[in-house]
């Protein structure tokens, strides 16, 4: 089994790609060892001393690092990765995978919302998953926008760079009711 390895915006984040479906539907942010216990991959990645976010995507994993370098630890992920794989072992040990929590917005800006929801999806969830990472819709209120960074996207720092110049010019474009794009 060979793991490509891709860098992304986020110094502190590296996107390894397995070659095979790491999750089949969704995607999953854990960012302690405590949130981790439903995964069996992501409870191994945690062991390894310097990993402090670990994300789940389609066909790949992002891991984010604290003060550790990478020529020390990457080594290991990748030991990792390959074990749980070789292995058979399932991914998550339950089925259900959720995308970050409820959401807030007014029933009569459903329209709205709805379109800002297809926007994120097919222009730019595809876009940001290439980096590593996702957003998600979290809620639109009094023409405000907010989302969630998750994977390489949380905590990097040209994500203010991609909500402000990218996905609020984007939304504002199709939609005069967005004033502004806020992360959460």
């Amino acid at each position: 089994m060979f793991i490509q390895t891709e860098a992304t915006p986020n110094p502190a984040t590296l996107k390894f790609l397995p070659g095979k479906v790491v999750l089949e539907d969704g995607t999953h942010d854990f960012r302690s060892m405590q949130e981790a216990e439903v995964s069996p991959l992501a409870q191994k990645l945690f062991s390894i001393e310097g990993v402090e976010g670990v994300f789940f995507g389609f066909d790949f994993v992002s891991i984010t690092k604290g003060e550790a370098e990478w020529q020390h630890i990457k080594p290991a992920i990748l030991g990792a990765i390959m074990e749980h794989f070789m292995s058979g072992a399932p991914i998550m040990k339950i089925e259900e995978i959720t995308n970050g929590g409820g959401e807030d917005y007014d029933e009569a800006d459903a329209d709205t919302v709805a379109t800002i929801k297809e926007l994120l999806e097919t222009r730019v969830r595809p876009a940001v998953a290439q980096d590593g990472g996702d957003i998600t819709f979290h809620g639109f209120r009094d023409g405000v926008v907010y989302l969630q960074m998750r994977g390489a996207c949380a905590g990097c720092p040209s994500s203010t760079a991609t909500l402000k110049h990218g996905i609020e010019n984007l939304l504002r474009h199709f939609l005069p009711d967005v004033q502004e794009v806020r992360a959460v």
